[in-house]
């Protein structure tokens, strides 16, 4: 039988409902895969400016190459979920595993899951790992920070003063309409912010017991590679770190294959429960 084919799997819009407002989602899944031989699906966490569509094609990609269902939500004040009014607090990563994310689980019945975060995204499924280690059969992150790095803030400094040209803005409101600003500042003045500096997760990391891969580019320019050696030190779990060559911020859309290769090499020997199959 030939693999499946990223044209084979059906996206599916979904509605998560929170008392802070609506949150969307999408999940991917090849019909009938999985029936057979279940496996815990992948939740998707984006970055700081990111959201479903800015996904692309990555997840139904993800998807057919490993069988699995691969779930996206918009964080709240993102995409296409409801507006937020203020901007978050400063722990506001810690805070999605917290306040947002048993909604997601509860609500699109994520018995079992594998977590995948993208930059910020990586951080917040590292406090989702930490927090139902009992039911993360995985953790994965890409280009995650563990700490504001000085790097970190120097290219966020700069990528602020690049959205002084209002085309730029104009393009973020191609996916989060007039949340835009919100959205920017939601970024920016919360890393940027003093009392900001003190966040880490250094203390998380030891809580999560799931098997780990941290995937980051050898040029990123948001973080060096200090980010994925502490996440694979300082994980309590058998722990894989990938260093990708010629490769920056955003390894799933620079280098899809070789990302999609590393996770279900990855994900190959974890099956439900957390379980790891020997080598």
């Amino acid at each position: 039988m030939s693999r499946p084919r990223a044209s084979d799997i059906l996206p599916r819009d979904l509605w998560v409902d929170h008392p802070q407002g609506r949150i969307f989602a999408r999940e991917w899944s090849l019909p009938g895969v999985g029936a057979h031989r279940p496996a815990s699906p992948i939740v998707l966490f984006h970055d700081s400016l990111g959201c479903v569509e800015l996904w692309r094609d990555f997840p139904a990609e993800l998807s057919a190459a490993s069988g699995r269902r691969v779930i996206a939500y918009d964080r709240l004040g993102f995409g296409r979920s409801d507006a937020r009014e203020v901007l978050p607090e400063l722990d506001f990563i810690a805070e999605e595993a917290r306040v947002y994310f048993p909604a997601v689980r509860e609500q699109l019945g994520l018995e079992r899951f594998v977590v995948f975060g993208h930059s910020v995204g990586g951080g917040m499924a590292v406090n989702c790992a930490a927090a139902f280690a009992g039911a993360c059969d995985a953790l994965i992150t890409e280009s995650a920070q563990v700490f504001p790095e000085d790097l970190t803030l120097s290219s966020i400094a700069e990528a602020k003063g690049q959205f002084v040209d209002e085309s730029q803005l104009q393009r973020l409101a191609r996916y989060h309409g007039d949340k835009a600003r919100w959205v920017l500042d939601a970024w920016t003045e919360s890393w940027l912010h003093p009392g900001f500096a003190a966040w880490s997760l250094k203390s998380v990391l030891p809580q999560v017991r799931c098997p780990v891969l941290a995937i980051h580019g050898m040029h990123d320019e948001y973080g060096t590679r200090v980010h994925p050696e502490m996440i694979g030190e300082l994980s309590a779990g058998p722990a894989q770190v990938a260093i990708l060559p010629d490769t920056f911020h955003v390894p799933h859309r620079e280098r899809p294959e070789a990302v999609i290769e590393l996770v279900c090499g990855f994900l190959e020997p974890v099956r439900q429960g957390g379980a790891v199959c020997a080598p």
